[in-house]
C-alpha cells in the first residue's frame, strides 16, 4: 500500500492517491482510465478523479493490486486480491495482474488451452496469481518475449514444470530457459502457436501469435491510447529502430485480431484491420518524421 505521507499533490481530494514512488509504467492508466491519468510534466500517474461508481472502485482495486511498486493507495479501504486477477480479456485469454517492477511494471498474460496453459511474460510471484493458475491446470510453457520482462519466470516454470522459451540472442537473461528461439523465421511451438522473432527493441525479442488471433507482442508493437492506432517506442528501443521496422514489416504477413503488449495498451480489432494499421505504422515508421509519429 502506498504511503500517505508521499501523497503526490496532483491527486485530487479523496481516498484513493498515487505517492511519489510512482515509476510511471501506465499499468494504472490501462486499468482505471476513469480515475488515473498520467500527471503533466511529472511523468507519474496520479488520480484526476475519485471513483465515482462501484465499477470504478473495482478497476482501481485491480490497478492497487497490479502496481509493481505499491505506489497506489486507498484510506480508509481494506483491498482483498483475492478473485481480481486473472482478469479474461476474451476466449480464455487473461492478464495477469500483479505487475513486476523487475520489468518495470510490464503486462503478462496467461492463456487457458486444454493442450496445455501458456504464460506469456512473467508477473510477480505471488499466492494468490498461483493458486488461480493452478485452479485453471497449471502451466506447460512460459513465453519469454525478451530479455526486459522475465521477472519471476523461473519460479513459475519451476513450480509448475513448464518449458520456457525464449530467443537465443536474448538467453542470458534466462538461462534456465529450456527452448531456444534461432534466427529470425518463425517457429512452431505447438499446433496453433507460433515464435515470430522481432529483432528490434532488443536484439532477442520475439511475439507470440495463438491461434491467429491473439498476438503477445512484448515490447514491440502496442495499441497508442494518445494516437488510437498501433504503435512502437522509438524511444525504448535499445537495439536497432531499422531492425525493428523491417521486423514488423515482416510480421504483416501474419494475420491477427488482438494486440496484447507489455508496455502499451491492447486492443482489438479485425484481422485485416490490424494488417492495414500495422503496414501504415511500418511507412510512418520509414518516415522523416518517424520518431513523433511512431
Amino acid at each position: 500500500m502506498a504511503d500517505p505521507r508521499l501523497r503526490h499533490p496532483a491527486n485530487v481530494p479523496g481516498p484513493w492517491f498515487v505517492d511519489t514512488t510512482c515509476i510511471d509504467c501506465d499499468a494504472c492508466r490501462q486499468l482505471a482510465p476513469a480515475v488515473f491519468a498520467e500527471s503533466a510534466g511529472h511523468g507519474q500517474s496520479t488520480v484526476w478523479r475519485q471513483p465515482a461508481s462501484a465499477e470504478d472502485e473495482e478497476a482501481a482495486a485491480r490497478a492497487l493490486v497490479a502496481c509493481p511498486t505499491a505506489s497506489i493507495g486507498a484510506e480508509g479501504r481494506t483491498i482483498d486480491a483475492d478473485g481480481l486477477f486473472p482478469q479474461e480479456i476474451a476466449d480464455g485469454v487473461f492478464y495477469c495482474g500483479f505487475n513486476s517492477e523487475q520489468s518495470f511494471g510490464a503486462n503478462a498474460f496467461l492463456a487457458v488451452r486444454p493442450e496445455g496453459n501458456l504464460l506469456v511474460d512473467s508477473p510477480r510471484f505471488t499466492t494468490p496469481l498461483v493458486r488461480e493458475i493452478e485452479r485453471r491446470g497449471g502451466l506447460s510453457h512460459v513465453l519469454l518475449t525478451h530479455q526486459d520482462d522475465v521477472a519471476d519466470a523461473d519460479r513459475y516454470a519451476r513450480h509448475f514444470g513448464a518449458e520456457v522459451w525464449i530467443h537465443e540472442a536474448d538467453r542470458s537473461a534466462a538461462p534456465f530457459a529450456t527452448q531456444i528461439i534461432r534466427g529470425l523465421d518463425a517457429a512452431t511451438i505447438r499446433p496453433g502457436l507460433l515464435a515470430i522473432p522481432l529483432p528490434g527493441h532488443t536484439r532477442g525479442s520475439a511475439a507470440f501469435l495463438l491461434e491467429s488471433r491473439f498476438l503477445f507482442s512484448g515490447d514491440s508493437l502496442h495499441w497508442s491510447r494518445r494516437r488510437r492506432d498501433l504503435g512502437a517506442f522509438r524511444d525504448a528501443c535499445w537495439y536497432s529502430w531499422e531492425a525493428q521496422t523491417d521486423s514488423l514489416e515482416r510480421l504483416a504477413a501474419y494475420p491477427f485480431e488482438w494486440v496484447l503488449a507489455g508496455h502499451g495498451d491492447r486492443h482489438r480489432a479485425p484481422a485485416d484491420e490490424m494488417q492495414r494499421r500495422l503496414r501504415a505504422l511500418v511507412a510512418r515508421m520509414r518516415g522523416p518524421k518517424a520518431e513523433a509519429q511512431s
